[in-house]
């Protein structure tokens, strides 16, 4: 598939237009070749897959994340009123939320209204569904994928959303499992880095603070290691630094990644500072941990000065103290431009995922 062009937003004016080369294949001359065995059949794409859960950054690849990105463009032009705005219209979406959420669930929720489908949502459903009467999560699954066309669901295991798709006849979307990995935030992740850097081969990215227990980092490490000439620093305090399994996982795809304590040293190398706030709901066995952890690493307007005039600061969101409001009205604050880009991703998402079975089941 040739893009042949990638528009980037008209605002803020810090995007600008990028292009990007559309070769045409050569017409080769006609000749005899020699028979060769058919090749091994390849495994299905997620763009090929009748059911297209979402449950984790490595089932994606360079192309479908081309062709998300395409498609997340097309949604960022989409006028209320608009026949595009009802390309969903029919589709219904439940919100399955077992942990607290601003940002994801609302963009989730606002994704689908704006493509004119209906969405059916739960918060806090570990204390008001059924769960609190015992309900299994694949119980509750299958009773929920009779009322809805898809679940997005969020959990406070790492798992959950596996196994919700292990019984699902609906495409599930995990919306964050635990400590495990939020594959939906990895996406806006690298729309926004694609559009503020204007690449995603040969970028240099700082990952801040709670490394262990934040599965955005997790998600965002899987899918950078897609792209060539990528180098990743950790900065983390001790007792939340990078785990193994994502260091073997970097260094098996041959990802340059490094540990580093001097946040100072790092903001001058790199082209994204992705700064994420110490998680204090994971410590609650552990509070002398956590007050070890806070406070160490924070971006100010000192900490700016050091960084490249092209380079972003971007972060998940919701920030405690680890970015101080100071550095929000310098245009390499890229955070909120981030949680604005994660509409337009979901839209994406949500259309990828139901246009099928709609059509199918419409026609």
């Amino acid at each position: 598939m040739h893009l042949s062009t990638l528009l980037l937003p008209q605002t803020p004016a810090c995007y600008k237009l990028r292009t990007a080369r559309c070769s045409r294949p050569r017409v080769q001359p006609c000749r005899a070749v020699a028979a060769t065995p058919p090749a091994a059949a390849k495994p299905k794409q997620w763009l090929d897959q009748s059911l297209k859960h979402v449950i984790a950054s490595q089932q994606f690849n360079q192309e479908s994340l081309d062709f998300i990105f395409m498609v997340a463009r097309e949604m960022e032009d989409i006028r209320p009123g608009s026949p595009e705005s009802q390309q969903l219209q029919g589709a219904i979406m439940s919100t399955l939320f077992y942990e607290p959420s601003t940002r994801t669930r609302l963009s989730f929720e606002s994704a689908m209204s704006r493509l004119g489908g209906t969405v059916l949502s739960t918060e806090s459903a570990g204390e008001y569904s059924s769960a609190a009467k015992g309900e299994t999560l694949e119980d509750t699954i299958r009773t929920i994928e009779g009322y809805a066309d898809c679940i997005v669901l969020r959990h406070f295991q790492a798992g959950a959303a596996k196994k919700a798709a292990s019984v699902a006849s609906v495409p599930i979307i995990n919306a964050g499992d635990g400590p495990g990995q939020h594959p939906t935030q990895a996406l806006l992740d690298m729309y926004t880095i694609k559009r503020e850097i204007g690449r995603l081969d040969n970028v240099r990215v700082g990952m801040i603070g709670d490394l262990a227990n934040g599965r955005t980092v997790r998600s965002l490490a899987y899918m950078l290691s897609m792209y060539k000439g990528v180098k990743i620093y950790f900065v983390a305090p001790d007792v939340v630094r990078m785990k193994e399994d994502i260091k073997d996982f970097l260094t098996s795809k041959g990802v340059e990644w490094e540990e580093v304590s001097d946040l100072r040293a790092v903001a001058s190398e790199v082209d994204v500072l992705y700064q994420t706030r110490i998680q204090k709901e994971r410590f609650q066995d552990r509070p002398e941990d956590y007050e070890q952890a806070k406070g160490k690493y924070i971006i100010d307007t000192e900490l700016m000065k050091l960084m490249h005039k092209d380079a972003v600061v971007m972060h998940p969101l919701p920030r405690v103290d680890e970015i101080s409001p100071d550095v929000d009205p310098d245009p390499r604050a890229a955070y909120f431009r981030q949680a604005k880009n994660g509409l337009f991703i979901r839209m994406a998402i949500l259309k990828l995922c139901l246009q099928d079975s709609l059509h199918a089941r419409q026609g």
